[in-house]
C-alpha cells in the first residue's frame, strides 16, 4: 500500500486527535521542546512547555525551585501542572524528563491524549545538554555518570509511552516527520474516541 503523502498523514493525524494532546516524553536533551515546537506548528496547533509553565506558576526558575524547595516539592508543582495543562485540548506538550515516571500522571496523559517517546543515546543527549547550566539534577563531578543512570532508571517506563521515535543528531525538521509519520500509524487512536 503507497504511502500517504506528508500532508495526508498531518490531516490524519489532526482529525483523529480531536481534542487531546501530544505529549512528548524523554530525558533532557532529547529534544521535546524543540521538535515539540515545530510539530506544533506544522499540525497548527498550541505549543506548551510544561517546564516553563511550572516556573509561571512558581514565579521563579526550575534550579531555584530545586535549590528552595527540593525535588519532591518541584514534582508535586508539575504533576499538578501537567494535570492542568491536559484539559486544555488539542495541543503538542513538552514535559520535562522526570514527569513521566510519575504514574498519576502517565495515567492522565494516557486519558486525556498520545505520549511520544523521543529516545535518544547518551552520546547525544550529553552533547546537547553541555550547551546549558540550568539543568538541576546534573550539578554534579561527572554529569555523564548522572545521565547514564537516569537512563537505566528512567527508558524502561519511557518505553510504555504509545510510540517511540528515535532522536538523532539529524535537523529536527526530520525528526518531527518521523513524529507525524509514527502518529499517522498509530493503531490505537480509539482509545482517544473512549476518553471523549
Amino acid at each position: 500500500m503507497a504511502r500517504r503523502s506528508l500532508n495526508k498523514e498531518i490531516e490524519f493525524v489532526r482529525n483523529r486527535l480531536g481534542n487531546h494532546a501530544i505529549v512528548l516524553v524523554g530525558l533532557m536533551g532529547a529534544g521535546k521542546t524543540t521538535v515539540g515546537r515545530r510539530l506544533a506548528e506544522r499540525l497548527g496547533i498550541p505549543f506548551v512547555d510544561a517546564d516553563h509553565e511550572i516556573e509561571l506558576a512558581a514565579g521563579k526558575r526550575i534550579s531555584e525551585i530545586f535549590t528552595d524547595h527540593g525535588e519532591a516539592y518541584f514534582r508535586e508543582g508539575e504533576r499538578k501542572v501537567i494535570a492542568r495543562l491536559l484539559d486544555s485540548g488539542a495541543q503538542v506538550m513538552a514535559t520535562g524528563g522526570g514527569a513521566f515516571m510519575n504514574e498519576e500522571t502517565r495515567r492522565r496523559i494516557r486519558e486525556r491524549g498520545v505520549s511520544v517517546w523521543l529516545r535518544a543515546d547518551l552520546a547525544l543527549l550529553m552533547k546537547r545538554v553541555s550547551r546549558r547550566s540550568d539543568r538541576p539534577l546534573l550539578n554534579s563531578d561527572d554529569p555523564a555518570a548522572v545521565m547514564g543512570r537516569l537512563i537505566e532508571q528512567r527508558y524502561p517506563t519511557y518505553a510504555t509511552a504509545d510510540i517511540t521515535v528515535d532522536s538523532r543528531d539529524i535537523p529536527h525538521t526530520s525528526i518531527v516527520k518521523d513524529v507525524i509519520k509514527a502518529l499517522a500509524d498509530w493503531t490505537q487512536w480509539d482509545r482517544l474516541d473512549e476518553t471523549c
